[in-house]
């Protein structure tokens, strides 16, 4: 008997299923088709978007691109991550907010940071040098 048998008191073998199966959803080439498309066309749309020169402002492009970013996101995780709500009943999707929350956090305070350092840099010209202490 080996020594995790022992420990595990049951007497019998015991093992953990998640070396050589897991019950959870794998995908499907089906899946893995559409996740394909998807991502292709999410990728193309953007590219013709910006190549084209389709709208005159730089940050609606800007803004249509990182609207199709997110989406892209989504397509990745749901057919290639496999992630849903019922995924390791759903710790998964806890730690995906939990991520999200970070992220965001990270990036609206990095970018406060910024500004305000870009707002209170010393002075360039040389007539406010000449007034500086």
């Amino acid at each position: 008997m080996s020594a995790h048998t022992e420990t595990a008191g049951h007497g019998a073998h015991h093992h953990d299923d998640h070396h050589g199966h897991d019950d959870g959803n794998h995908g499907s080439l089906r899946d893995y088709t559409i996740g394909f498309v998807l991502s292709v066309i999410l990728t193309a749309i953007p590219f013709w978007l910006v190549m084209g020169k389709v709208f005159n402002n730089s940050s609606t492009t800007a803004l249509v691109v990182l609207g199709f970013a997110a989406v892209q996101i989504v397509v990745h995780m749901i057919y290639f991550l496999h992630m849903n709500t019922r995924s390791e009943g759903g710790w998964n999707m806890l730690a995906l907010i939990f991520t999200i929350v970070l992220v965001v956090i990270t990036l609206s305070g990095s970018l406060w940071v910024m500004f305000h350092m870009n707002a209170n840099m010393m002075p360039m010209s040389v007539h406010e040098m000449k007034n500086m202490p």
